[in-house]
């Protein structure tokens, strides 16, 4: 991508869409409110029926045709719009889901009251994903008042269950593989650059997640009485852990890195362009270092790297004071995020065998997991989603070959066989997943221009 570039401009039509945007600002922000108002807390079963529910309304209400889905857990919202044969078609994915609010006293207003501070819309699920895909809600309504028509076909999906791992979205895509037939995928989904740049993203890693359970004596024992004669578990966790990584950061797991692809030179040359005040960073996240390997760029970390991660380690006392205990059991949970060509099913038997290999007394217990996703970046759509940007917001995204977090792209591009890109339109500091979740008002109708304006460029791409 060529930086110098010249910015394209927006047709007539598109002006046009721009202005009722603009009209309809307070509208927009007292809907997102509302909408927000009602909890979805998929881990708890709280809500999900009933939004989904208000979903299906609210999309009948634009003028999409609208279904609700039934999965063997939580619905699927399905609506489309698919007026103009022989056009390209686009599926916008999201989740109406949310995490739950907890802690709540560290909500400086209730998670579910949305309350506006500083420019800011303050609600769980604002940023993480309501407010993002109800901008590319309002991006379609507004060119249906506008012109009577979408300039391409659309098909929206929002899942119920993306914050406990997307479970059933996989066989959901390969059961309605004819339904969600597409060109394309864009989701409007996490936070952009801390630099306030917006950005776009071409892959996501994958992940998977295990367990690890030691258990020796049937009691706690006391630890002069019985220690050195009774083996301790945490400390048989520690060594089992011990021969997984180094301290220099090498994941020692055999065959772990045997499938991965390697970054392109596109890949690479994507990378350098991307801004990075390494110092700022450590100092936001409180750090003196980076982890180990110390000579590994930042944004390569991120993107073509696995990753071992000790999520928690629980066993003995942990109360005041001291107790000269030596615990019976403990146990470890762990992630491990994905690059292409990862699958969570080798990357766990490999994990099993080395665990049965280093400590054959630990039981090992997977807990599934998620592909990786990428697609090239020289993707002809790539093109068309960097212009809507610019269109709508005046200025070049950044381009991430991929992202460090992980979405069940993989379900589009393994699945149906289709580019799946991420188009952020919350802000870098939205703290979703924790208290005082936000998204900027601006940021919410700079996803409603940039939602109209992919719309447009995708309707233009095929005359």
């Amino acid at each position: 991508m060529n930086e110098e570039r010249s910015l394209p401009r927006p047709s007539a039509g598109l002006n046009s869409v721009f202005a009722h945007i603009d009209d309809q600002k307070q509208d927009f922000l007292a809907r997102v409110m509302d909408y927000v108002r009602h909890p979805s807390i998929s881990a708890h079963n709280v809500g999900i029926a009933e939004v989904a529910a208000l979903l299906v309304t609210m999309l009948q209400e634009i003028g999409l045709e609208a279904e609700r889905v039934q999965t063997a857990g939580h619905p699927m919202v399905l609506g489309r719009w698919q007026k103009k044969p022989g056009a390209p078609t686009v599926l916008l994915y999201g989740h109406y889901d949310v995490q739950p609010p907890d802690p709540l006293d560290l909500w400086l207003s209730p998670p579910f009251e949305p309350t506006i501070r500083d420019g800011r819309i303050y609600a769980r699920g604002i940023g993480d994903n309501k407010g993002q895909h109800f901008a590319q809600l309002m991006a379609i309504e507004t060119h249906l008042r506008v012109h009577g028509e979408l300039p391409c076909n659309v098909i929206f999906l929002l899942e119920g269950e993306e914050e406990i791992g997307s479970p059933r979205i996989a066989d959901f895509v390969a059961e309605h593989r004819d339904r969600l037939k597409a060109d394309f995928v864009v989701t409007a989904d996490g936070p952009m650059h801390p630099s306030g740049r917006p950005s776009m993203t071409y892959g996501v890693r994958g992940m998977c997640s295990f367990e690890l359970r030691a258990r020796h004596a049937g009691r706690d024992v006391h630890s002069g009485n019985l220690g050195g004669i009774v083996p301790n578990p945490i400390w048989t966790l520690v060594h089992l852990l011990g021969t997984m990584k180094t301290a220099a950061g090498e994941i020692t797991i055999d065959g772990l890195y045997d499938h991965i692809v390697p970054p392109s030179e596109l890949d690479i040359a994507a990378v350098r362009r991307l801004p990075l005040d390494l110092d700022a960073a450590k100092v936001s996240l409180g750090l003196s270092r980076l982890d180990a390997p110390a000579d590994r760029g930042y944004y390569e970390r991120l993107m073509f790297h696995p990753t071992l991660t000790i999520n928690g380690f629980h066993g003995g006392y942990g109360g005041p004071g001291s107790k000269t205990v030596l615990p019976c059991e403990a146990f470890v949970k762990c992630d491990i995020r994905l690059v292409e060509a990862m699958t969570p099913d080798d990357v766990l038997a490999k994990v099993e065998a080395h665990v049965r290999k280093h400590a054959p007394d630990v039981e090992f217990i997977p807990r599934g997991g998620m592909l990786p996703s990428r697609v090239p970046l020289d993707s002809p759509y790539g093109a068309i989603i960097r212009d809507a940007i610019e269109l709508a917001q005046g200025v070049t995204p950044l381009e991430f070959p991929s992202t460090g977090g992980s979405l069940p792209d993989y379900v589009f591009t393994k699945i149906l066989g289709v580019p799946a890109f991420v188009v952020p339109y919350a802000n870098a500091d939205e703290a979703n997943h924790a208290p005082n979740e936000n998204m900027t008002i601006d940021c919410f109708y700079n996803g409603i221009r940039t939602g109209a304006a992919l719309l447009d460029r995708v309707g233009a791409s095929r005359g």
